[in-house]
């Protein structure tokens, strides 16, 4: 039967959102939650509030330093570029971007968009077709998989950080395709664990396959310097083929940047499809960036106390008896629950605390794996922490009993 023309888009609507988050999503719900809102409204009850919802890795979300550069850049340029780059949207600002990203993370040049998901979807789709093969770790981002499916590749999974499994397909696929990629991140967003990158080069290389690593979460978190998993592993970053990171986690501005070889990087700037047709990066927020890159570059105890509050809450919810996955401890570390009714409970729980951890259920992860994913920062100090995981232990143990 199909739907009445009659308010048919938003009945298919109504019925997707139930089949994607039964009842969760109606009435107040816990996302899309204003956190400037939350924060007041605490403070009106005379309560703290924290977040571990934001990936403020670095603490530089209210860093002045970098709201006055955003400020300047809106007045000195204006707050948008009205335009692509190829064709009247460039600003010096954007170059100049480029080149520090591209020499913090050890390649040649750099390439910047407006979107992170744009960079990754617009990029896949863009370096293979359907005589290549991908091959990606089961547990990549949306993004890569969206690229993949527009690129009609042959896809094929491997188990989550499970690199046997990787050179065993490989091994028996590599040579039915022209080309092969394989998809694998710095630091995974939902696990908060890393993959072992020397293996990782190793196989890729041994059977000519190319890597693009998505280190959304791992720059400014992994390594001395905060340069990503290649220095966290010891490795030249130069073996990594493509290298994609973002603005909007630990250089809080937004927008994302595809790293690599300078003529990689020349052929995208004139082809890449969500660079040529998509307006340049708003000059605000690429000198928001840029000045956050500048203070990572020249206060590395940040990252000192980013390792610190991550070892806490790791060592503290596994000393509560709480499910922390595979989680390395390095800025992400979710709490497994047994279903979405726990979840859903344990964070509005914390709410009620003012501590913001919105539920991970039905999207983004499998509905048998619900979790609160804690987005640590060099900002959280102790206190912060226990009493996340005080509230957390206390109404994991309420709600069974």
């Amino acid at each position: 039967m199909h739907d009445t023309q009659d308010g048919g888009l938003a009945a298919f609507a109504r019925r997707r959102l139930r089949l994607a988050l039964k009842d969760y999503a109606d009435g107040d719900n816990p996302w899309n939650r204003p956190v400037d809102r939350l924060r007041a409204e605490c403070a009106a009850r005379g309560r703290s509030f924290v977040s571990f919802a934001n990936y403020d890795y670095l603490g530089l979300g209210d860093d002045p330093r970098v709201r006055q550069a955003a400020a300047g850049a809106a007045l000195a340029v204006g707050p948008g570029t009205l335009g692509s780059r190829l064709v009247g949207g460039e600003r010096a600002l954007h170059g100049r971007l480029e080149a520090e990203l591209a020499d913090f993370v050890g390649a040649e040049a750099s390439l910047v968009l407006v979107s992170t998901y744009l960079a990754n979807a617009s990029l896949v789709a863009h370096l293979v077709g359907p005589s290549d093969l991908v091959v990606a770790d089961e547990l990549v981002h949306s993004s890569l998989l969206a690229g993949l499916a527009a690129s009609k590749a042959r896809r094929l999974a491997f188990r989550h950080n499970d690199l046997d499994h990787l050179d065993a397909l490989l091994e028996e696929h590599r040579q039915d395709s022209r080309r092969c990629l394989v998809l694998a991140e710095g630091l995974y967003s939902m696990e908060g664990d890393l993959p072992d990158l020397a293996r990782l080069l190793a196989i890729k290389e041994r059977h000519d396959a190319w890597l693009l690593l998505d280190e959304a979460h791992s720059l400014g978190v992994l390594g001395a310097t905060g340069r990503g998993l290649a220095e966290e592993a010891g490795i030249d970053p130069a073996r990594i083929d493509l290298i994609v990171g973002t603005l909007s986690k630990t250089f809080v501005s937004g927008g994302g940047f595809i790293a690599g070889r300078a003529d990689i990087v020349k052929w995208l700037r004139f082809t890449l499809p969500g660079f040529v047709f998509s307006v340049g990066l708003a000059p605000p927020v690429a000198a928001a960036g840029l000045e956050a890159l500048t203070i990572l570059r020249g206060e590395p105890e940040r990252l000192a106390r980013l390792r610190v509050a991550g070892r806490r809450f790791l060592d503290g919810a596994r000393s509560r008896g709480l499910d922390v996955g595979p989680s390395s401890g390095r800025a992400v570390v979710p709490v497994l629950f047994r279903d979405a009714d726990v979840t859903m409970g344990v964070s509005q729980a914390l709410l009620d605390e003012g501590i913001y951890c919105p539920p991970i259920v039905n999207i983004g992860v499998p509905r048998d794996m619900p979790r609160l994913r804690f987005f640590l920062s060099a900002a959280h100090d102790a206190a912060d922490i226990d009493r996340a995981l005080d509230v957390t232990a206390a109404a994991c143990g309420a709600m069974a009993g």
